[in-house]
């Protein structure tokens, strides 16, 4: 009996679970049903989106108009006014004043299918374990909180008066 199969296989195996490492997946309240990821970045791209935003994983989107979409899934509002969940970026991204009236996101000329895979890719956004100093958030804080987070200061011991 020969044992190449196996030996093929099981570097096969373990590059595929070290390749997995890292990644987190997206958490169960912020996956978007019917989105896929890899077609939302190529509409973000064809859309034009990096015109006006910072988006990471998308050449050229370094724009500052409009907020930066880094960390994404970190967010915890869609247009400043609904919680950050699947259906009210879908709806932002298809209707912006609807959401927000005087947003200066432009209504774009977008399909249903599309703003679910935009969203799809966004909320792969903030998935990564690094996070900004005074911003201590672990995993499974992203979306909708039932109340709001306030950064801590960190200039300052807590419960001082500022000047003191």
């Amino acid at each position: 009996m020969s044992r190449t199969p196996c030996r093929l296989a099981l570097p096969l195996l373990a590059s595929l679970a070290l390749g997995a490492c890292g990644e987190e997946a997206v958490p169960a309240e912020l996956r978007v049903a019917g989105g896929d990821a890899a077609r939302g970045r190529i509409a973000i791209a064809e859309h034009g989106c990096g015109a006006c935003h910072v988006i990471p994983g998308i050449e050229g989107a370094v724009a500052w108009v409009g907020p930066p979409l880094m960390e994404w899934a970190r967010r915890s509002y869609v247009g400043g006014r609904l919680p950050n969940a699947p259906q009210n970026l879908v709806a932002f991204l298809l209707d912006p004043q609807s959401v927000s009236p005087g947003s200066a996101m432009p209504a774009l000329p977008l399909q249903q299918g599309e703003a679910l895979d935009i969203a799809a890719y966004l909320y792969t956004l903030g998935q990564a374990p690094h996070v900004p100093a005074g911003q201590p958030l672990a995993p499974g804080e992203a979306g909708t909180q039932p109340e709001p987070r306030i950064r801590p200061r960190l200039d300052r011991p807590e419960g001082r008066p500022l000047g003191q």
